[in-house]
């Protein structure tokens, strides 16, 4: 009777097993990318200065993923991912601060040795006059036929000099 149990729950254990590895590996199954926290750059890390404030720390690596309550003068930016299924890797970065400025760094990702300041790439782009002479209603009148291209516009802005009521009056 004992070995009987033992035998039923060896069973029981292995198809439970099984039955996860199967769900998990069937094939033709679509499993999404799963990314959770700070997505960090070795561009933004390059950026980061001693003594900078948490302002300006902030606007580089935006809201820390963790707000420690018992380390306010820590913050921890931690990046989790685990593409269609695979293995999940994670990273963290933390910054520490004294007086509100940055006075250490610590984690899985360092900031460059040698880093020089980079040149912004700047472009000219020319942008064509409007034609501001016509109304939208107006363009679309005469692209139809409506209104005649070559009669006057009325214009809708108001008069610059207003007609005064001494003007109107006989003499």
């Amino acid at each position: 009777m004992r070995k009987s149990i033992l035998f039923c729950s060896l069973i029981a254990s292995q198809s439970l097993v099984s039955c996860t590895y199967v769900l998990n590996n069937l094939p033709g199954v679509y499993k999404i990318d799963v990314q959770q926290g700070n997505i960090i750059e070795q561009s933004q890390l390059d950026q980061l200065k001693p003594g900078m404030t948490k302002k300006q720390v902030q606007f580089i690596l935006g809201t820390p993923m963790l707000d420690n309550v018992f380390h306010k003068n820590r913050w921890d930016y931690i990046y989790i991912n685990q593409p269609s299924g695979q293995d999940k890797t994670q990273q963290q970065f933390s910054i520490f601060f004294n007086n509100d400025k940055v006075v250490g760094l610590k984690g899985d990702l360092k900031p460059s040795i040698n880093t020089s300041p980079k040149v912004a790439k700047e472009t000219t782009v020319e942008i064509p006059k409007r034609d501001l002479d016509k109304t939208m209603w107006e363009k679309i009148s005469t692209g139809f036929g409506l209104l005649d291209s070559e009669a006057p516009i009325k214009s809708s802005k108001p008069d610059p000099k207003p007609a005064s009521t001494t003007d109107n009056l006989p003499l």
